[in-house]
């Protein structure tokens, strides 16, 4: 397996990778076995927190988010160029511009706002959907 791919994961699939009793559970335990790089901005993470604290309170998110910080396979990414390629849902830009920066090998998301990335040929950043990840994972 390469545990050198580089990833950029949307909120909504972080949000149901970090229980682990749920089907995607194995996105958040390759983060814990550092079967890859996990890429996040600042904003990135404010979404995280904020999303989590919505869904399952302040404890679990606040714990996950500390836990997440920890590893040396997450990375904070500071994009200083904005590209503004997801016209939709402006606010996904943040997932397109850390994934640019930090030379992400995939942007993972179920959202079709993203499906539009297949038709820019630059800057290039391939979005798959976690089925798609599994069978590149091997995992």
């Amino acid at each position: 397996m390469n545990n050198n791919y580089r990833l950029v994961l949307d909120t909504n699939v972080f949000l149901v990778s970090i229980l682990p009793h749920h089907k995607y559970w194995w996105v958040f335990e390759g983060i814990i076995y550092q079967r890859y790089t996990l890429l996040v901005s600042n904003e990135i993470l404010m979404e995280y927190l904020e999303k989590c604290i919505q869904k399952y309170g302040d404890s679990l998110s606040n714990e996950r988010l500390e836990f997440l910080l920890e590893f040396s396979n997450v990375e904070l990414i500071t994009p200083y160029y904005h590209w503004e390629l997801i016209q939709n849902d402006p606010d996904d830009n943040k997932f397109v511009d850390c994934a640019v920066a930090g030379q992400a090998d995939f942007l993972v998301t179920h959202d079709k706002h993203f499906n539009i990335l297949k038709d820019i040929p630059f800057p290039k950043v391939e979005a798959i959907r976690l089925d798609e990840l599994k069978k590149v994972l091997g995992a």
